[in-house]
């Protein structure tokens, strides 16, 4: 899959689908050369041309005007010695410089992905999947090697990058800012879609055409944010969800995140992502390297569904990880909505007797349990039960939601503390604060400083005394807010910068450690919702809350837009009361249970509270899900039409051998035209016939990809929806 032709020194990455190559070009430096659909040889006609441009400096020592770094397209570009543009690197010498030109030096070709020491990453089964390739450079000057490691995997249209800075001199390095990748692109006019967001509304696409300059999209949240999903993805002006080239970039890390755009003098386009610089500076010692995390590059000629498969298979088969990677996802209900922070021993006991007839398979305690926590305000930091609700203690409701042959889950929010708390009392200086300045409170609480051992080490402690103790099933893992006084009391001030950085890995290493030590326990990843809805999470947790908006018509562009890079399997959606509790809207119970089946199903509400008709109704849903849970979860996800162009909304679930299929269509707002509204399907076997289950007919998969279906316009109502189960003949 890896090749390097001596004469031309080009590499080429390949394999059926793709292609990327680079060379090593005059004065060793690294130049991109293509990246996209795949080709059986190269002959060097994407050789930079040489052209004397002005104001564009040459190289050291070279007379050459016609052959400059500053319009070059680059692999990985260096800072302040000769291009003007965004630098993939900045280091901080110790008289000051900050100059970096880092040149070729060797490369390596090695079977299967090598991990990366203490960072999620994609990851191969057996060393024949993939090849990875190493390129080595060197800075002379400072005194480092920069290796650039990429991989391609054999089947899918992929390559993974990611960078390591070796300090091979005898002095102090203060990186400022290191790159994940770049990527250096030919003029073209790309649109750019990215995913911004806010709470309770997350990854909403936007897509605008790039213009001149710089192009930013990030995060300083030290999350990966409900604002800006650490996604994006260069597409053709024509591209739409089944045509056009895609290419999506995905960085694998939960915490400061930057994507930067620039349009260059002469329309060229530079991608750089990676950890944001912003406060970041993180000193490196003679001898030590630092590991960038992993950035994602899928490839498809398909549009943007194409792409949004790239992404869904690699992050289902090779991101999550686990017993419950392929596994059917129980279907939960959750104690939050039905009693808030008011509940007792019989309160939960009611929730589970209620719960098991109508088919639920878990019981998830939620916030309340612990310390002497009564509201949003304490206890944060004491992981051990409270008695005054609990009396028999947890293990007395885990063994009664056993008996009820239901699951039994908890809610943790490991990363937080609260003033009021015994841990805050023993270990003030375990909070992020700066000494003698106020510290920030948002829902009244404080941050733990994960970037030390010690205060990791406690909470591990803290957690493995309940879950040695208690059957747990199943966690969700909350984080309620972002960070503010990025500060450590256990830091000089020299590292101060690397706080950030610290604290996210310290977050890896406690969940790494109790993935392994609970190998049987459901991890979901849970921050007010989706606001760390991310490929490093799901390293961990092999499913999320996209959102703490639980409103069916919101939720169709909230599941919609996460979709563009996240699989169905990761996506957890729940029905929830009506009207509803963050918009005051009211929708059906059907169109509710409809877009909640679209991912990982559960339920958001008290049970006592249903009426007759929705508890039917309730059992007719769980029993469908059942039915079909496992082609939602682990089937192809194809969008056909989108919440965010018009009144309707449809997806659909194919089975990898087409054999079956699932049509979701919805309709937001009723007029008194009567639209006539046709869905056309698509990813079906135009060969054979597909029986409709819902209507007893039967349809061509090629009449039902062309011709289409006529949803009912005297269908009157607002929020209303359809579906269609499709079983090959």
């Amino acid at each position: 899959m890896i090749t390097f032709d001596e004469q031309q020194r080009v590499f080429h990455l390949k394999n059926k689908e793709i292609s990327y190559l680079f060379s090593i070009e005059e004065g060793n430096i690294l130049s991109h050369l293509y990246f996209g659909p795949a080709i059986r040889n190269y002959h060097g006609e994407r050789r930079y041309p040489r052209v004397d441009r002005g104001f564009s400096g040459n190289l050291p020592g070279s007379m050459d005007r016609t052959y400059s770094k500053d319009d070059l397209l680059q692999e990985y570009s260096g800072n302040n010695t000769g291009d003007y543009r965004v630098p993939a690197i900045i280091i901080k010498t110790e008289n000051g410089s900050r100059l970096t030109d880092f040149r070729y030096k060797s490369y390596k070709i090695l079977p299967g992905k090598p991990k990366l020491a203490g960072l999620p990453a994609s990851y191969v089964k057996s060393d024949k999947e993939a090849e990875t390739l190493e390129v080595t450079l060197v800075d002379e000057t400072i005194g480092a090697q920069l290796i650039l490691s990429y991989t391609i995997y054999n089947e899918r249209p992929v390559i993974t990058r990611n960078a390591r800075l070796v300090n091979t001199s005898n002095q102090e390095l203060r990186i400022e800012k290191i790159a994940s990748m770049q990527l250096d692109l030919t003029k073209h006019d790309y649109n750019v879609i990215s995913v911004p967001g806010q709470y309770a509304l997350e990854r909403q696409p936007e897509r605008q055409e790039l213009r001149r300059g710089i192009t930013e999209f990030s995060s300083r949240r030290n999350s990966s944010s409900h604002h800006m999903n650490p996604f994006v993805a260069l597409v053709d002006k024509n591209t739409d969800e089944f045509q056009g080239n895609a290419l999506g970039v995905l960085l694998v890390y939960s915490g400061n995140h930057q994507f930067t755009l620039e349009k260059d003098q002469i329309d060229q386009i530079r991608l750089i992502t990676g950890i944001n610089d912003y406060n970041f500076e993180w000193v490196l010692e003679p001898g030590k390297d630092f590991q960038t995390p992993e950035a994602i590059m899928g490839f498809s000629q398909c549009g943007l569904n194409g792409m949004s498969q790239v992404f869904h298979k690699l992050l289902r088969d090779r991101v999550a990880r686990g017993k419950y990677q392929y596994a059917d996802r129980p279907i939960v209900i959750n104690n939050w909505e039905a009693t808030f922070f008011d509940f007792d021993d019989k309160k939960l006991d009611q929730i589970i007797d209620e719960a098991k007839p109508l088919g639920i398979e878990m019981f998830v305690l939620d916030d309340g349990w612990f310390g002497h926590r009564n509201d949003d305000n304490s206890s944060l930091g004491d992981w051990f039960v409270n008695q005054d609700k609990l009396t028999g203690g947890l293990k007395r409701v885990a063994d009664r939601t056993h008996e009820h042959c239901m699951k039994f889950g908890l809610w943790f929010e490991p990363e937080m503390i609260s003033v009021d708390s015994k841990l805050y009392k023993e270990h003030p200086d375990y909070a992020l604060h700066e000494p003698n300045r106020g510290m920030t409170l948002s829902r009244n609480q404080l941050v733990l400083d994960f970037s030390r051992k010690e205060v990791v080490d406690n909470i591990y402690n803290q957690m493995c005394l309940i879950l040695d103790k208690v059957p747990l099933d199943y966690i969700k893992w909350d984080f309620n807010r972002n960070l503010t006084e990025v500060f450590s009391s256990a830091a000089d001030a020299e590292h101060q910068g690397e706080v950030s950085h610290r604290y996210v890995l310290g977050l890896y290493d406690l969940m790494e450690r109790l993935v392994t030590r609970y190998p049987n326990i459901l991890f979901e990843g849970c921050s007010g919702g989706g606001g760390r809805f991310d490929a490093g999470i799901l390293y961990y947790m092999p499913q999320s809350w996209p959102s703490d908006d639980t409103d069916a018509v919101e939720r169709l562009k909230i599941q919609y837009g996460t979709s563009l890079t996240y699989p169905i399997s990761s996506m957890t959606a729940h029905v929830s009361v009506s009207p509803n509790q963050q918009t005051g809207r009211s929708t059906s119970f059907k169109m509710r249970g409809d877009v909640a089946m679209s991912g990982v199903f559960g339920y958001e509400l008290d049970l006592a509270d249903l009426t007759e008709e929705d508890r039917q109704m309730v059992k007719e849903q769980i029993k469908f899900y059942k039915a079909h849970r496992h082609l939602i979860q682990y089937g192809d996800f194809i969008r056909l039409e989108s919440p965010f162009d018009s009144n309707t909304a449809a997806w659909e679930f194919v089975s990898p051998d087409k054999s079956e299929a699932l049509l979701f269509m919805f309709k937001q707002l009723h007029t008194n035209r009567f639209e006539i509204n046709n869905t056309k399907m698509a990813g079906l076997d135009p060969t054979i016939d597909y029986h409709d289950e819902m209507t007893d007919k039967t349809y061509g998969g090629d009449e039902l990809m062309n011709v289409g279906l006529f949803r009912d316009p005297t269908h009157t109502g607002d929020f209303t929806s359809e579906v269609h189960y499709f079983k090959g003949k």
